[in-house]
């Protein structure tokens, strides 16, 4: 028995790698959904707010201006950008009538930018279904019509997908996966969150929400969430705790991202969602959001310890024990962090580098909850509910 110790001990870092690997496998895809739009396709209006995104807002406008979809119009709402975002995309829509560009209202007490931004472009509407998506993403001919076709086949009132995540960067390729691995450890596959019956473990992705107007009308639409920072998946949790049903895909072939593209943006990116935001879908009620912090930091605390104490060991410092049960969670963690790498399209070989991404996630989370609810952005202030 002496000798399957460190086995035994393994297992709290071992066990939670496999269990997001067999969660994952409950995930259902774009892939496997018709391209073909409906004979009485919906009229949709796509949404893009947009706050200084001259570096983004064209590629993003034009690829979902290139929607193989009959029926749609396009709303950029230009949120009191300094940077020449509005006139990018006006320029824009001197070519195509589809597109219009909106000026969004000074901001109210209470509300966040987007939230308000995405409430100007809904009401300057005329869809049946409104498409809210972000302007640093990219979006593929085929995407809108899958859309649209999964949303019906699965009767939901709100419907969201998981892209791909461009990482071109040293920082993005080492801080990336750690979060996107956060978020599959909590939510679980693209079933498990179309499933969820608790609206704790409802989420949505924010750059891309397409929603039945009706339903979102009658959800309060985004006043309903004017005050969260992380408003994706609290309206996912809205409509749950309505009865409302929602759905997940994987669309890694359809929609890409590229949220951050230095360490600074990365921090603060992921800063202001990751305590903030993330203390809402904390298990437990209260207690469990009251003790959200201690966890928070504890995971990648715990997480440095193997290649820590291997490290110890490989230099006659620790008891062969030790050594061993290092030696089998820090291989255990490579290949998992190199599947992932894969998955998402990077080298492998940046799996040995996970426990720098567990450092940078601790001082991500650390930053998080020293700051708590209090959240800047884009040279905005705002105090997250």
């Amino acid at each position: 028995m002496r000798d399957l110790a460190p086995v035994l001990w393994s297992l709290p870092w071992v066990v939670p790698p496999a269990v997001v690997i067999f969660r994952a496998r409950h995930s259902l895809s774009l892939d496997d959904v018709s391209s073909v739009p409906p004979p009485d396709a919906p009229r949709v209006s796509i949404v893009i707010p947009a706050r200084n995104e001259s570096r983004n807002i064209e590629r993003c406008v034009r690829s979902v201006l290139d929607a193989a979809y009959p029926n749609f119009e396009v709303i950029v709402v230009d949120d009191h950008s300094t940077d020449g975002t509005g006139d990018i995309a006006r320029r824009i829509a001197g070519d195509d009538s589809r597109l219009r560009v909106v000026d969004a209202p000074a901001l109210p007490d209470g509300w966040f930018g987007k939230q308000w931004a995405c409430a100007t472009g809904a009401r300057k509407s005329s869809g049946e279904l409104l498409l809210f998506t972000d302007a640093d993403t990219r979006h593929s001919a085929d995407l809108l019509p899958r859309a649209v076709n999964a949303m019906r086949a699965r009767r939901a009132e709100l419907f969201s997908v998981a892209g791909n995540q461009e990482m071109h960067s040293f920082w993005e390729r080492i801080i990336q996966p750690q979060m996107f691995a956060l978020l599959s450890i909590r939510y679980g596959g693209s079933e498990h969150v179309s499933n969820a019956k608790r609206p704790v473990d409802a989420i949505a992705n924010g750059q891309f929400i397409l929603v039945r107007r009706d339903s979102y009308d009658s959800m309060g639409g985004h006043a309903a969430v004017r005050d969260r920072v992380a408003e994706d998946m609290a309206m996912a949790q809205t409509f749950v705790a309505a009865g409302r049903r929602i759905a997940l895909f994987v669309a890694n072939d359809q929609l890409s991202t590229h949220m951050y593209r230095s360490l600074p943006e990365l921090i603060a990116g992921w800063g202001k969602n990751i305590y903030a935001g993330g203390r809402m879908a904390a298990l437990g009620g209260a207690l469990g959001r009251a003790s959200y912090p201690v966890v928070l930091l504890a995971m990648p605390v715990l997480s440095l310890v193997p290649p820590i104490v291997l490290l110890g060991g490989l230099l006659g410092l620790l008891a062969t024990q030790w050594l061993v049960w290092a030696a089998i969670v820090v291989v255990v963690s490579i290949l998992f962090w190199a599947a992932l790498y894969r998955y998402m399209g990077a080298p492998a070989a940046y799996a040995f580098l996970y426990p720098l991404g567990f450092v940078m996630l601790f001082v991500i989370a650390l930053r998080g909850v020293m700051r708590g609810q209090r959240v800047e952005w884009k040279q905005r202030s705002y105090l997250s509910s």
